[in-house]
């Protein structure tokens, strides 16, 4: 552990927080699991508190706060669904901010890693539920999930977009939000990735989606930006 300097609330993300030690200023949230790490992150101590550092570097969401983006959409008691969650770096954090009081569903279809997600954070914590499965088959589970607040998508596959909206169709509730990584080189390896970000960007605004913004998030991973959009498939069924 390393001795508190200071801690306080981010200005615009409630369950976000920065910690000050020394010249460092370190993006942290308030741990659900005191005393573990789920991913070799410092842990610092204030008080009857702790907060784990939340590395941009391995947290695309992470990189996306640290980039400038204005809204994340995750909020205390929210309930999100996770498509691409891997072995939870970024979902244990989401899971710190939305509380006790919120639901996590992270879903992925590689074995070996959803059963290190499932050990190190949907066993840990009574806010997640780990789920094998598809993400382009998403009436598979949709039973478990039900209805969400927001989705997160960050999946390696060609057809992020699609694959997206599908799973909004069928539980994010009008007017929710999503967010999604769009991996340039994971749909293709061979086009410009500004060409591609367009593509999928028109994918989800001809799949009920307005775009709210979009970040670069090259200085921690490279040809990826990060989307964050509002979920209106009845205003667009009204044009």
């Amino acid at each position: 552990m390393i001795g508190l300097l200071s801690v306080e609330k981010h200005d615009k993300f409630e369950g976000v927080y920065w910690f000050y030690s020394g010249d460092e200023k370190i993006l942290v949230t308030r741990s659900l699991d005191k005393g573990f790490r789920v991913y070799g992150e410092r842990l610092f101590r204030v008080g009857d508190e702790e907060y784990r550092e939340w590395i941009p570097y391995r947290s695309k969401l992470a990189a996306a706060i640290l980039s400038g983006i204005k809204e994340i959409g995750i909020t205390p008691g929210c309930r999100v669904l996770y498509l691409g969650v891997a072995s939870g770096t970024t979902a244990s954090h989401v899971s710190d901010i939305i509380g006790e009081k919120g639901m996590l569903y992270g879903v992925d279809f590689a074995p070996m890693v959803l059963a290190q997600f499932k050990r190190n954070v949907a066993d840990r914590r009574k806010n997640v539920v780990a789920i094998y499965a598809d993400a382009r088959f998403p009436i598979t589970y949709k039973p478990i999930v039900g209805q969400v607040d927001f989705i997160y998508c960050d999946i390696a596959q060609p057809e992020q977009a699609k694959i997206l909206a599908e799973n909004a169709r069928l539980m994010l509730k009008d007017d929710g939000l999503a967010m999604i990584a769009i991996k340039a080189r994971s749909i293709d390896s061979t086009e410009e990735p500004s060409k591609v970000y367009r593509q999928e960007i028109a994918v989800l605004e001809g799949s009920g989606f307005v775009v709210l913004e979009k970040v670069d998030l090259g200085k921690y991973e490279q040809d990826h930006i990060m989307v964050l959009a509002r979920y209106s498939p009845r205003r667009q069924n009204k044009k």
